[in-house]
């Protein structure tokens, strides 16, 4: 309970990091239309989803306008919702090392043997692999049993107890030992069937995970009318469209609404903001020293682990967000660990050789300095 509190707390914080802003408007609608919102424990994380707009000749449009009143427009759309959380928990069972049915738990405990698995699943750890050749295995999704030594989540319920923090520090020995087992290149992916060369290695999605599913949520919901909404996913962000000023609109077409995302300062401890800048049909994800991490004698070990040895990776950068064009979160998703993991240099030149996804990046340096690339969206700094 302590736990889901602290995460329920969390979000409450992160929500004023999607703050919506209107554009020019002549329709007369309500300009502090605030949308329906609704929000979830999945991905063992808390979730959120607000809707804004949905295209009135959808199936969803027909039935919303048809509706006695207002609150059975509530109703509609909190169903909706409820069934795109329903996604999130069907892909958690696919992906998640730590649910024992899962098709990740299943390739890491068949010794080395083929599995068969879901196309998604394939379509996943296909693109970890990639992730892994690109970061010259700085991203790696055979992690698991180093991942697995840490436990971030408890360190939160023990901060503030040096005592109790010192234990949550892995031994050193089995962490040497994990590392070993590390290697994305043993793992061979054929069509549908998976198979761990080193039959000692776990895979973990975690890197990865969340912006697949923050995909297809975001597919699922469009499928469904939707043309203006926010996709929260534990901080992978998809922003269907731009805000709208009411439920009902006639078409999805391009307006001059936006919804400004906020990039949290990692040095604040009260949760600040950084900087603010707007976005349109894209997806933000940010990956930061500050998300998860235990102190023990004032050393700050953080979740972005080096998978050459199993310990936080050491470099210049305490946060990446990475905005790509919607539809692209599981590569936001990715490049945000990976870019963290290769620094400021090696990150900028990474995003800058991507010449597809409207990719760019946002990074927050150890001395707090701002670097972009060049095509980053124009921020506005407090």
């Amino acid at each position: 309970m302590r736990k889901f509190m602290k995460q329920a707390a969390a979000l409450l914080l992160a929500l004023t990091f999607i703050i919506p802003q209107m554009g020019c408007s002549s329709n007369g609608q309500n300009q502090n239309y605030t949308g329906i919102s609704k929000t979830g424990f999945y991905l063992d994380t808390i979730c959120a989803i607000t809707v804004y707009g949905v295209d009135r000749s959808s199936v969803l449009g027909h039935e919303l306008a048809a509706a006695a009143d207002e609150a059975e427009q509530t109703r509609l759309v909190h169903q909706l919702i409820t069934d795109a959380f329903l996604e999130c928990d069907r892909y958690e069972k696919l992906l998640s090392k730590t649910i024992e049915s899962s098709e990740i738990s299943q390739i890491n405990d068949a010794s080395g043997q083929t599995v068969e698995v879901s196309t998604e699943t394939a379509e996943v750890i296909e693109k970890g692999i990639w992730y892994g050749k690109v970061s010259d295995g700085l991203f790696d999704i055979t992690i698991g049993k180093a991942s697995a030594l840490w436990d971030f989540h408890e360190a939160e319920d023990v901060a503030g107890d040096e005592a109790a923090a010192e234990s949550l520090l892995p031994d050193e020995a089995e962490l040497a030992e994990a590392v070993k087992h590390v290697d994305y290149r043993q793992v061979a992916v054929n069509g549908l069937s998976v198979k761990l060369d080193d039959p000692d290695m776990e895979i973990d999605l975690g890197g990865i995970a969340k912006g697949y599913i923050a995909d297809r949520v975001t597919e699922f919901l469009e499928e469904n009318g939707v043309v203006s909404a926010v996709v929260d996913l534990g901080g992978n962000i998809v922003a269907i469209g731009g805000k709208t000023s009411g439920l009902l609109v006639e078409e999805a077409a391009e307006s001059e609404s936006v919804f400004n995302i906020g990039i949290k300062d990692p040095q604040s401890e009260g949760g600040e903001l950084l900087a603010v800048f707007p976005v349109h049909d894209k997806t933000v994800v940010t990956s930061g020293t500050y998300e998860r991490f235990l102190i023990q004698d004032g050393v700050k070990y953080h979740h972005i682990l080096d998978p050459a040895t199993g310990w936080p990776i050491n470099n210049d950068v305490l946060s990446v967000t990475i905005v790509a064009d919607k539809g692209c979160a599981v590569d936001a998703d990715g490049l945000s660990t990976t870019c963290l993991a290769l620094g400021v240099e090696k990150g900028m030149e990474l995003i800058e050789s991507l010449n597809y996804m409207g990719v760019e990046a946002v990074f927050v340096d150890a001395d707090g300095e701002i670097h972009k690339t060049e095509g980053a969206p124009e921020l506005t700094t407090s």
